[in-house]
């Protein structure tokens, strides 16, 4: 049995042993180890290069630059996503950048039109964002996100470290959120303090950025997360596919 099909029971054991031992590190230090770390594993990063994705990315490059790097093409990504994409990607020297999009004949098979969105996003999600994503992740033992507590629901209780529940496509990955224990505000210092450029639609009121028909600007006093999914009761994108069914797992990537 290889690593990547690790009994769930000894994958948490190794979650575990890695947050006993990583408590006290800092963001960059968590991040920097756990790229050269055995007991991690090879890790991707996955990217949405939304408003905040630069901290990650410059982390990366300072780290080990030649980190794959994933980025979900979803094919409703705003304009100005795309573009920002392909220029920070080059100006941090990023040496394994992948770009994937969902497979063009599931599209054309259950979202010919592009509404499916509108009629059931869950469903829509799972198309466009988490099914590419088991694939592209296919081969890695774990992968690298931006969550953090102070995000609520199923993210108050967030490790460094944890155990992605396996489903259909895989037996169980670790998942390293470098970020977990950062306050708000935290990843603008960092940003200003590094001189790094800001997502365009960032100074236009959107402080979380997705696809272009589920995102849309947030007010003064509305929670950062509150244009995802406006007026819909969602707020993540994790849908994964157990046994060919479409199941709620409460975390994005």
């Amino acid at each position: 049995m290889s690593r990547h099909e690790t009994p769930i029971t000894a994958l948490q054991a190794r979650a575990d042993a890695l947050n006993a031992d990583y408590r006290y590190h800092s963001a960059i230090a968590v991040l920097a180890r756990a790229l050269h770390d055995p007991d991690v594993g090879q890790l991707a990063l996955v990217s949405s290069f939304g408003a905040e994705s630069v901290v990650l990315l410059h982390m990366v490059a300072l780290a080990r630059r030649d980190t794959p790097v994933i980025f979900l093409e979803t094919g409703m990504l705003f304009t100005e996503t795309l573009i920002y994409q392909q220029e920070l990607a080059e100006r941090l020297g990023l040496r394994d950048m992948r770009v994937i999009r969902p497979d063009t004949a599931e599209i054309k098979a259950r979202d010919s039109t592009g509404q499916l969105n509108q009629s059931d996003p869950d469903a829509c999600c799972a198309l466009r964002k988490t099914v590419p994503l088991a694939r592209a992740l296919s081969g890695f033992e774990g992968w690298i996100t931006g969550r953090k507590r102070y995000q609520g629901a199923a993210r108050a209780d967030l490790e460094f470290f944890e155990v992605e529940e396996p489903n259909g496509e895989h037996a169980g990955r670790l998942k390293v959120n470098p970020l977990a224990h950062w306050q708000p505000g935290d990843a603008r210092t960092y940003i200003e303090e590094n001189r790094l450029p800001r997502h365009p639609l960032v100074a236009q009121g959107y402080p979380s950025i997705g696809c272009m028909p589920c995102t849309s600007p947030v007010q003064d006093g509305e929670d950062e997360r509150a244009g995802r999914w406006k007026g819909q009761d969602k707020t993540e994108c994790g849908i994964h596919l157990v046994d060919g069914k479409f199941v709620k797992q409460g975390e994005s990537a």
